[in-house]
């Protein structure tokens, strides 16, 4: 298998560094434009022995070659370090990464929404007081986050990067959708679909990295 080759990021990014305006492009204030040095061999066979996954071809490649985390589109690809002998992704929403259940198949290949189905929210008119209105609400808005953001529909997902406002993309590890990213947008109430090219192909962690930095750092004429 031909793994993909990661030799001209760091050139790219640094290009970046000394442009004008650098900061004006959407989460570079926090990642700099700089990339986490990259995992050992032995590093990353010690992480996917722990957490017991083969992490998809590309990214791993990605891991080895290019960095651990760091500069990548939106807020940035969220860093794996190893914490007290514990591998983990670090970032705004990382740890909806279920590291104990990363190696069982996330099922799905098309859109799905979980919270699509349930009723409706209370109205205050349906009510003859507002203390009864605002325990309805309570009690409903209880019931929707408990099915929209449980944890089963996530599965097999490893996140990897916060767009902002709660939103995020994660990439697929097991599974028929594996090696392929994905929206999590439970946050607007719209649940999770996979990511496509502008061709209509499944983007992939490599197409999903290097659509971002074709954009804001052009490889050279």
């Amino acid at each position: 298998m031909t793994h993909p080759d990661w030799s001209d990021v760091g050139d790219r990014l640094q290009r970046l560094t000394r442009a004008p305006f650098p900061t004006a492009i959407l989460g570079s204030q926090l990642h700099h434009w700089r990339l986490e040095p990259p995992l050992s061999p032995a590093d990353l066979a010690d992480l996917e022995d722990q957490l017991q996954v083969d992490l998809p071809d590309d990214y791993r490649s990605f891991l080895l070659q290019a960095g651990r985390g760091g500069a990548g589109p939106a807020y940035g690809l969220f860093p794996v370090r190893r914490i007290n002998g514990r591998w983990q992704w670090e970032g705004d929403g990382a740890d909806l990464t279920g590291l104990d259940t990363l190696s069982q198949p996330f099922p799905h290949v098309a859109a799905f929404n979980p919270a699509e189905g349930l009723p409706e929210p209370p109205a205050p008119a349906d009510f003859t007081s507002p203390e009864a209105y605002e325990a309805a609400e309570e009690e409903y808005w209880k019931h929707h986050d408990a099915v929209a953001f449980d944890p089963e529909h996530s599965i097999g997902l490893l996140y990897l990067s916060h767009l902002g406002c709660a939103l995020r993309h994660a990439l697929v590890i097991t599974g028929p959708a594996r090696g392929h990213m994905w929206s999590d947008e439970t946050a607007d109430d719209n649940g999770y679909r996979p990511l496509h090219s502008a061709d209509g192909t499944a983007l992939t962690f490599t197409r999903w990295y290097r659509d971002w930095l074709d954009t804001v750092a052009p490889p050279k004429p």
